[in-house]
């Protein structure tokens, strides 16, 4: 050990051993990714252009936002991310990062993310995106998580708003379409994480998490499933009923919303015991709400350059 560390050490001070990967994960690529995307889509399905520079701005501002409130997530739920096998090997409860870094970490990109954003693009889709970072770091993690089987259905809120702050800032409003897209996360979050609940439950057990399948039953939380997705899949239809998606949209949508459905009957009607199903429709959901926004946004791309060549 050298002189420096051993004086650092002497005062209390500790020299972080956090990797670059470490503080990438703190942003939890995969939902940034998956918010990243479906803000994108809102922006494109959006009316009129948006210079592209800007556009880019505001998808990177989005991108920080998302990544921040995992950070924030991630420092907040170190204590039971230690507890589960799904999240023991995260940088906080891990160790290779500490609390504190965390919370500074998400903080500073909190506020770098939502300043730019209002700046650049527009205080609309910057209030919004402020407004996800505190619902998703104050109510969802701090309060509901901990406090009521409902977390995922209320707290799901959160991770529905990117498309909105997509077509907030290209289009500096919110419009009727926009609810759509967020009803359509929303209304997919339960089927999502209660199928992963099904056959994690004895994570969230040891955690203390109350989901579904732990306080209600997996009999209940099998039923609530398959009400979700009865829910869903009209509503993934409603971007061709609304007039800004076309009939190919509505055929695919209606398709994978039958399969949505079919993969939920799967759950409702096997054994207790039986997981395969859970886990099916859990892979499923990844793809349906990948392949709707894909779509959606290779819909609005054909159709505009459809109208452009005055087809």
């Amino acid at each position: 050990m050298s002189t420096r560390e051993n004086r650092l050490k002497d005062t209390g001070i500790r020299l972080s051993e956090a990797t670059a990967g470490d503080f990438f994960a703190l942003l939890k690529p995969r939902v940034m990714a998956l918010a990243v995307f479906t803000a994108f889509v809102g922006l494109m399905a959006a009316p009129g252009a948006m210079n592209p520079v800007i556009a880019v701005i505001a998808i990177g501002a989005i991108a920080i936002g998302a990544g921040a409130a995992g950070a924030l997530n991630m420092w907040y739920d170190a204590d039971i991310d230690a507890l589960m096998s799904r999240t023991s090997k995260r940088p906080v409860p891990s160790g290779r990062v500490t609390p504190g870094e965390a919370l500074g970490f998400g903080l500073v990109l909190s506020a770098l993310s939502v300043m730019t954003l209002g700046v650049l693009v527009g205080w609309l889709a910057a209030s919004l995106l402020a407004f996800t970072i505190f619902f998703y770091v104050v109510i969802y993690t701090m309060w509901l998580k901990r406090s009521t089987p409902q977390n995922i259905v209320i707290g799901g809120a959160a991770g529905a708003l990117p498309p909105m702050i997509g077509w907030a800032a290209a289009t500096g409003a919110i419009g009727v379409e926009s609810l759509i897209l967020f009803l359509i996360i929303f209304l997919w979050t339960p089927p999502h994480f209660w199928a992963l609940a099904l056959f994690k439950v004895g994570d969230y057990a040891a955690a203390g998490i109350p989901m579904m399948p732990n306080v209600a039953g997996q009999a209940s939380t099998r039923k609530q499933i398959f009400a979700y997705s009865l829910l869903l899949a009209p509503i993934g239809v409603l971007p061709w009923v609304f007039g800004f998606a076309s009939g190919f949209y509505g055929i695919v949508s209606a398709a994978l919303g039958a399969g949505f459905i079919w993969h939920a009957w799967k759950v409702l009607v096997v054994p207790d015991k039986e997981m395969k199903p859970a886990k099916a429709l859990f892979a499923f959901s990844i793809f349906y709400l990948f392949a709707i926004f894909a779509i959606l946004l290779a819909d609005t791309i054909a159709m505009r350059a459809f109208t452009s060549t005055g087809g």
